[in-house]
């Protein structure tokens, strides 16, 4: 498995976990769960797969000099910077267009950076399965078993068994199902042939950037006018004058939707968590005996039960008193209080911010 690469999306800024998480440090650069930051954590559980030069980190200017920090030992030259924004399939092109030219034959696992995963052991076994697959020029995505009608996660829909043998059930892709309203995701839960869309993907760079051209004509223009450029001085300045004309589309609607090569393989046994929202800390995060957590500071509960308290920057004691289902969030200059299933409305409060031009909290 010399030609495989691990390619880390580290470029988010985490809105929905605000206001611990900010433009400045958003979420993958800061210890949520423990002392390793989420960013170091998934590299650290690449450790046995790939080797530290097989593994590439693509992010955003402000962010590079913090990630290089945290991970000194992956090579500077894997460090890739996109000028701005450009949503993921820029991403995945571009990591694939310079893989390609280190290896012809690389096949790439795209990982976000934010994830949480506990069974590291068949993690690797399923990216194994997954470079076979991938080898085969199929476009493969990881399949989470939905544990409850989420409406924040798109569901994948697996048809026919593959006939070839993995030694591990890998599936045709039906169709993918963008976020759905609630009660069409109870409905898809009870189906039992659909996934949570784990944002992980494995293909070989060429077999991506094929489906690019067909599907994505303009980025494909736009990623081979950057590869001419490879090795010049004209380098950094093609990328910068190509970026700012793309146009910001996911891999998800630019190649997974429309593409007839992509299969899934069901990793539900990952106890994964996308690490997306307040509330989903309750599936990483331990609880005490009244389903509590508390993180980073004093907490002395009465009457109160299923709520998180999470400090950052101070040390203070949180009081709370006949509290259910309440999530509090303490900063040095923001203090958030809200209900365990509202949590997916914090980014409309950074969308009022930003609106406000209120920079000094975003």
């Amino acid at each position: 498995m010399s030609h495989f690469f691990a390619v880390i999306m580290a470029g988010g800024s985490g809105t929905r976990l605000w206001p611990v998480s900010r433009q400045s440090h958003p979420k993958h650069t800061l210890p949520l769960l423990g002392t390793e930051t989420l960013f170091q954590s998934t590299v650290e559980r690449l450790a046995g797969l790939f080797p530290l030069e097989n593994i590439l980190v693509v992010t955003a200017m402000d962010q590079v000099l913090e990630l290089k920090r945290q991970e000194p030992l992956i090579p500077v030259e894997n460090f890739l910077v996109e000028p701005a924004p450009r949503g993921t399939a820029s991403v995945v092109g571009l990591a694939a267009t310079v893989l390609r030219r280190r290896d012809p034959q690389a096949v790439m696992a795209v990982l976000p950076s934010d994830h949480f995963i506990r069974n590291r052991d068949l993690f690797h076994h399923v990216l194994r399965v997954a470079y076979k697959a991938a080898s085969q020029d199929y476009l493969v995505t990881l399949g989470i078993t939905p544990t409850y009608p989420a409406t924040g996660y798109g569901f994948t829909q697996r048809g026919d068994l593959l006939p070839d043998d993995f030694g591990y059930p890998v599936y045709q892709v039906q169709r993918f199902k963008e976020k759905p309203g609630e009660a069409q995701a109870r409905d898809l839960v009870t189906h039992g042939d659909h996934y949570w869309n784990s944002g992980m993907f494995i293909w070989r760079a060429e077999t991506i950037l094929a489906e690019i051209g067909s599907l994505m004509p303009a980025l494909r223009d736009g990623l081979l006018t950057i590869d001419d450029t490879w090795g010049t001085p004209q380098w950094e300045a093609t990328l910068q004058a190509v970026w700012s004309g793309l146009q910001p589309v996911t891999i998800d609607y630019g190649i997974m939707e429309r593409t007839a090569r992509v299969v899934v393989l069901p990793a539900g046994g990952l106890e994964w968590s996308d690490v997306g929202s307040w509330d989903s800390l309750f599936d990483v995060l331990i609880q005490d005996a009244n389903g509590n957590i508390v993180f980073g500071s004093e907490h002395i509960p009465v009457d109160t039960q299923n709520s998180l308290v999470y400090t950052n920057g101070e040390k203070k004691m949180v009081v709370t008193i006949g509290l259910d289902d309440l999530i509090i969030v303490n900063t040095k200059d923001v203090l958030m209080i809200c209900h365990k299933d509202q949590t997916q409305k914090v980014r409309q409060v950074v969308e009022h911010l930003r609106k406000k031009k209120r920079e000094n909290y975003l």
